[in-house]
């Protein structure tokens, strides 16, 4: 199993020093690739893109994030099932379902597309997936630190701020770091809501394959798998150490 996954980005990987322009032949080493990347200007202005969207994303979610996941582990309201259930929708429905109805809620209201529909509709898994880490953090920790901040005389805000988002930090981060990583590798739901001119970094790829492979696209592969795994492996780290703190 491990093979059949990993073994193509291996081949993806080698061919991406491949000297030949064609992925068939192997005719010597080379880094010429790499170099020819940061020499696009089409390939920096679609990562821009991708850094912008993925960055005010995860902002937007954070906050929103936080407050959603805090108020359904900490409070009791009409119709709570039905919400949390609602919120993590996300989590389990296909990117194309998300994508076309995206499109058709920004058709009827007639929203033109742009990078910030792109934010838009990112918001919307990026807010169920640190939302759900969150809420794993929160069953960790002692409500009683809440409420003996209150009776010390703190207010709810302070005793928020001073007390429960000091120790949620590693759960945030941690789901930030993840929604980072979906919204930057994301073509479907960008595909569908982006404006002319607002390619992201995977849009641009797509693009480009269309013509056949070559060892550029195989270069910048190689470049998003790894950025991806280290700000992933790093997002765990986070959250086990969080997790063994409170232990």
């Amino acid at each position: 199993m491990f093979v059949f996954m990993y073994l193509p980005i291996g081949v993806l990987a080698f061919y991406s020093f491949n000297k030949s322009p064609y992925s068939a032949t192997w005719q010597g080493f080379t880094l010429q690739w790499y170099r020819n990347l940061f020499a696009d200007e089409r390939i920096l202005s679609s990562l821009k893109n991708s850094l912008l969207v993925a960055g005010c994303a995860v902002s937007i979610s954070a906050v929103l994030g936080t407050l959603m996941a805090v108020g359904l582990a900490r409070y009791r309201f009409p119709g709570k099932g039905l919400y949390q259930g609602v919120t993590y929708l996300p989590l389990i429905i296909p990117d194309i379902a998300i994508a076309v109805a995206t499109l058709v809620f920004l058709a009827a209201f007639a929203v033109p597309l742009s990078i910030w529909t792109i934010v838009a509709a990112h918001v919307v898994f990026c807010l169920a997936y640190i939302g759900l880490v969150v809420s794993s953090r929160l069953t960790n920790l002692n409500s009683h630190l809440e409420e003996a901040a209150l009776d010390l005389g703190a207010t709810p805000v302070q005793a928020f701020i001073q007390v429960l988002l000091p120790q949620l930090m590693p759960g945030i981060i941690a789901g930030c770091l993840l929604a980072f990583v979906l919204s930057l590798d994301d073509f479907l739901i960008a595909s569908f809501t982006a404006g002319s001119g607002s390619n992201t970094l995977p849009m641009e790829i797509f693009s480009r394959i269309r013509s056949g492979v070559k060892p550029d696209i195989n270069a910048l592969s190689v470049i998003l798998i790894s950025a991806s795994a280290i700000v992933a492996l790093i997002a765990e780290l986070i959250r086990a150490s969080g997790e063994k703190e409170e232990v």
